[in-house]
């Protein structure tokens, strides 16, 4: 019985060819795009979880309000952890990361300096670190890896890379400015692609002294803490949260001191509305649910994004087993007779039922075959698309097997559902005597699975064009500085005493319009701190005590960013501005004075050092238009504000021979820096880098908009094939008739037209809804507008025009007399 239904089955793919083909295809399409989402989703979604008792390690996040500006953030001052382990029993340990910046590591065996390089990815750490993040180490012993002092762990491809061996363990390294000589001590397997924490070297957290003098301090918020809990609490939601309840009461008593010192008694800072306090965040759930919590230490996703790829996976599968009930329906005369003799030869309709849903299952069985050959040859591309590093062998994993399973059978049996409860329902009597009333297919069925088909397409190319809209917005807004050829040079602090020689230098060379030293550059960060404004009119202000970020820089940091001035003077060599300050128009509206030029902002963690405003600038942009400008300073270097280590030099480079200047700046380096290499990009390529995950997420979406179109239209292709079939011999007798070409390809398109007509009704406020939500996450937004609407409706029809056209045309060009011979 068996091998009849197989042979039926074969026979009716062969029959029909034309429509099998669009079948098939459309279905291995749509089950392709699945199979990549899905790849990608289950990536995200492991992230973290290979660490040993991962499901025990907690990261301490900070959220508070401090001088006006609220803080939500992956960070914490440096005695949270070792307060927490000492009052909570239920944390067994911590351990804390600190990110120093980019650092510059040679190997210099044999009194030759072999390779040097400077290093971004490397961590300071507590000498337990590895004892809590079990990363597979292949040489050394984690439990004394990062205990003594110059000592230093890599990856294999770091050792590689500096000795070209991985069996490195008590060979040496030098460190820093200073070439300190650093022993190493433990090589790890290189980190895993599903790691949030990303590093290539390890170093124990008292190589910086940095950290060690802010250990009294709650305010310095410059290192990640993780904790690492009980079996018990960790399985114990309710006891976190009773724990998570007294940790305002522990900062309270601990942070007192702290906040004394810098100025802010704690009960004055809680009377002006300040708020500090911590909670733990599983780490297993950081990389995807940390939206609006700030970190510069991990790598982040998004679980929404996920949602999003979800929903577009299952639509456009949805789209692909829509065509094929479709099509089964439109062609169920054409199969009512095979159907209507089966059941007088005494099928019954279970079999009929079961014949159609077997058709069905192996025309999935086979699309999957064809859509796993599709996947292993678009991966590489959709790997660099969605910076992944996907491989088709996880496709036959525990989980994504079983999903690829359920994905044949789940398709089979949901395309080949309708046309088989459908077509096995007919009456024999009114197919035999060639009634063909109820059986040619529910045109109501198809048309609103057209329409599905339609308005998802349609909300899919909108979404898309909105993305890039606005990632066109992030790259034209006016940021209030000059971000194109200015060519960012980091860790000039190496140069020491030179960097100012080398500064005056490339400022003096003929391709470069100016060059300032400051200690960040807008993308790069700020130091933040405290200030309290005065009043010296007597005026009532806004704001007792501020928040500021800030830079210190010099005289040419203005011009070089061609920030505008709006009132006041710049820094200047005429004055001695180590007390100045120059504030952005956020700040001097936040404090409220009336006129902000002349006073005066007490430094409380400094002595009560008094800065007198000097200038205001217009408001610029140091960060992405996610967030609202922040109330920002400039400090001049001689004010020493803040102990930033980090220095750079930013080159406002001439357009119109940028790499003849930029081969020059490179030769100066290399006078400068002899054996140090020269770390530069431009500060438009920083900015653009801000804006990583929303072009990932752009590019993605246009690739399955076009997928969701292409599916829909071989749907649409199929069903005109058929309409333009079964009205062969009315075309035949309107062309005798004496109709026009156009006006029997108006006859077959006007139905198509109006469906995607309704589609575009329905799609539209579907996509005005999704992106209004998508585009609240940035603090300066495009409107949406109704020509982006009106386009893409304009767009999807003129594709189904063109696809319905193609078939009409042919319909309506053939010769009527063979049409009629036909019948």
């Amino acid at each position: 019985m068996l091998k009849n239904y197989l042979k039926t089955a074969w026979r009716n793919f062969q029959k029909n060819r034309g429509f099998s083909m669009i079948n098939l295809f459309g279905l291995s399409v749509g089950m392709a795009a699945f199979m990549l989402i899905a790849l990608y989703i289950i990536d995200e979604l492991s992230y973290d979880r290979f660490l040993t008792d991962s499901d025990r390690i907690y990261q301490v996040n900070l959220s508070g309000n401090f001088g006006g500006q609220e803080i939500n953030a992956g960070h914490t001052p440096p005695p949270v952890g070792e307060t927490m382990q000492s009052e909570f029993p239920g944390i067994e340990s911590y351990t804390r990361v600190f990110q120093p910046g980019d650092v510059t590591i040679s190997c210099s065996e044999n009194g030759q300096v072999d390779n040097v390089f400077t290093e971004p990815g490397l961590l300071a750490v507590d000498s337990n670190f590895l004892g809590i993040f079990q990363f597979e180490l292949l040489y050394g012993q984690a439990g004394h890896a990062l205990n003594e002092p110059h000592t230093i762990v890599l990856t294999e491809t770091m050792a590689r890379k500096y000795f070209g061996a991985t069996d490195v363990v008590g060979r040496t390294l030098e460190f820093g400015n200073k070439k300190i000589p650093c022993k190493v001590s433990g090589v790890l397997r290189d980190i895993p692609a599903q790691s949030s924490l990303r590093f290539d070297f390890l170093v124990p957290m008292q190589t910086y002294e940095v950290v060690k003098y802010f250990n009294w301090s709650w305010v310095w918020v410059n290192v990640a803490t993780y904790v690492k809990l009980s079996p018990a609490l960790a399985r114990n939601p309710a006891g976190i949260a009773k724990m998570e309840a007294q940790f305002p009461e522990m900062v309270k008593r601990h942070a007192a001191k702290a906040f004394a010192r810098i100025g802010m008694p704690m009960d004055e800072f809680y009377k002006n509305g300040g708020y500090w306090d911590f909670s733990l965040q599983p780490y297993t759930r950081v990389h995807l649910h940390s939206a609006g919590i700030y970190s510069e230490l991990l790598a982040l996703g998004s679980i929404r994004n996920i949602y999003i790829f979800a929903t577009v996976a299952l639509f456009i599968v949805l789209l692909a087993c829509v065509n094929f009930m479709n099509l089964a329906t439109a062609r169920s005369f054409s199969r009512a007779k095979e159907t209507g003799i089966r059941k007088v030869m005494g099928s019954f309709r279970q079999g009929l039922i079961f014949q159609f849903l077997l058709e069905s299952l192996l025309m999935s069985t086979v699309a999957v075959c064809i859509a796993l050959l599709l996947v292993a040859l678009v991966l590489p591309a959709f790997n660099q698309l969605a910076w992944k590093q996907l491989i088709l062998p996880s496709i036959f994993g525990s989980n994504l097997g079983w999903l690829v399973v359920g994905l044949t059978i789940g398709c089979g049996l949901f395309a080949g559902s309708y046309p088989a409860f459908y077509l096995s329902g007919f009456r024999p009597v009114h197919i035999l005597k060639g009634n063909s009333g109820n059986i040619k297919g529910n045109t109501y069925l198809r048309n609103g699975l057209v329409v599905f088909q339609f308005s998802v397409s349609i909300v899919l190319i909108i979404c898309t064009a909105v993305v890039y809209k606005q990632l066109r917005y992030t790259q034209e807004m006016d940021m209030g500085l000059e971000k194109d050829n200015v060519l960012v040079i980091a860790n000039t602090h190496k140069l020491e005493d030179r960097e100012e020689t080398l500064r005056q230098e490339l400022e003096a060379l003929t391709g470069v319009a100016g060059a300032t030293i400051t200690t960040s550059v807008p993308t790069g960060g700020a130091f933040g701190d405290r200030y309290l404004p005065e009043s010296a009119t007597g005026e009532n202000l806004q704001a007792n005590d501020i928040a500021l970020y800030s830079f210190m820089t010099d005289e040419s940091f203005i011009p070089v960013m061609d920030i505008k001035l709006i009132q006041g003077r710049n820094f200047s060599k005429e004055f001695s501005d180590s007390f100045s300050v120059i504030l952005n128009e956020t700040a001097a509206k936040q404090i409220g004075w009336k006129d902000p030029v002349g006073q005066y902002l007490q430094y409380p963690g400094g002595n009560y050092t008094r800065f007198k405003v000097v200038g205001v600038t217009k408001d610029f942009n140091i960060q992405s238009l996610h967030d609202p400008v922040i109330p920002f300073a400039l400090f001049h270097h001689s004010s020493n504000s803040n102990r930033d280590p980090q220095s750079y030099i930013a080159v406002k480079i001439k357009a119109g021979n940028v790499n003849n200047t930029l081969s020059t700046i490179q030769s100066k380096w290399k006078a400068f820096a002899p054996g140090k290499p020269l770390d530069f990009n431009f500060l438009d390529e920083r900015f653009n880098n801000l804006y990583r995950a929303e072009q990932q997420m752009g590019s993605i979406f246009v690739t399955f908009a076009l997928l969701s179109i292409v599916v829909a239209c071989l749907g649409l292709l199929g069903l005109s094939a058929f309409a333009a079939e079964s009205r062969t011999r009315e075309i035949g007798i309107r062309k005798v008739l004496g109709a026009s070409v156009s006006g029997i390809v108006t006859l077959l398109s006007k139905d198509f037209v109006k469906l995607v007509f309704v589609a575009i009704l329905i799609g539209s406020p579907i996509a005005w809804w999704a992106m209004n939500q998508w585009l609240q996450d940035f603090a300066y937004r495009i409107e949406l507008q109704w020509w982006m609407f009106a386009a893409a409706g304009l767009a999807a029809m003129a594709i189904a025009l063109l696809t319905v056209g193609w078939q009409a045309i042919r319909a309506a060009v053939a010769n009527p007399v063979e049409s009629l011979r036909t019948e």
